[in-house]
């Protein structure tokens, strides 16, 4: 089973590009949501986030309050560290399980869609590492309609991001994306071909996105 890591920073589209290759066929598991899911209680993952942070953390209905946690680890590098730590050692063990599944079932290729790819040491669990960027103007733009954020925020994020040269130092492709998500096909298209992967889909112009089911 090919294995697509698919990365980029905040704004330039990631996103989009995922959605695309679900339209040519390729499952992808979104590392976002397999957090999202890994901290619905009962949890292993919260247990530990609480262990290492105190139950200041929870919610009254023992959820996590998110919240409570931005307020200690943005302010705080060695804390965020100790969060990334210990999500993504969940996040990785859970992604690896649904990738040993796929290959089980003969799937042929799938995307790990994952902003913190490198941060959690995904990169070594993939064939191919594709990097989506987009210029700084573009990027701003899109995260403050996006998160209806200020431009202040926006631009705060993204100082906190790897720079473009990161990601082309540390990927195998790069995707542009300028313009609008039509442009992303044929790149796509010509991305897969490069890479030996057959595009199933009849319509690459449809808009939903086809991801893996838990």
């Amino acid at each position: 089973m090919f294995v697509i890591g698919l990365t980029g920073p905040s704004g330039a589209g990631k996103g989009t590009v995922c959605s695309i290759f679900g339209q040519f066929g390729i499952p992808s598991i979104d590392t976002d949501a397999v957090y999202r899911e890994l901290l619905a209680p009962p949890s292993a993952c919260l247990n530990d986030l609480v262990q290492t942070f105190g139950e200041r953390i929870l919610s009254p209905d023992g959820t996590l309050n998110r919240r409570a946690l931005g307020a200690i680890v943005f302010s705080d590098k060695d804390a965020l560290g100790r969060l990334d730590q210990t999500a993504h050692r969940h996040i990785m063990a859970e992604v690896r399980r649904r990738l040993a599944a796929l290959r089980e079932r003969g799937v042929p290729a799938v995307v790990i869609d994952a902003p913190q790819l490198f941060e959690a040491d995904a990169a070594r669990d993939c064939n191919a590492v594709v990097s989506v960027l987009a210029e700084e103007s573009v990027r701003l733009e899109r995260i403050m309609r996006r998160d209806r954020i200020s431009e202040a925020d926006a631009r705060r994020r993204m100082r906190a991001q790897y720079p473009d040269a990161f990601f082309r130092t540390h990927s195998d492709y790069v995707l542009e994306n300028n313009t609008n998500p039509e442009a992303l096909i044929p790149l796509v298209r010509k991305l897969l071909g490069e890479l030996g992967i057959s595009a199933e889909t009849a319509d690459p112009h449809l808009t939903a996105e086809k991801n893996i089911e838990q």
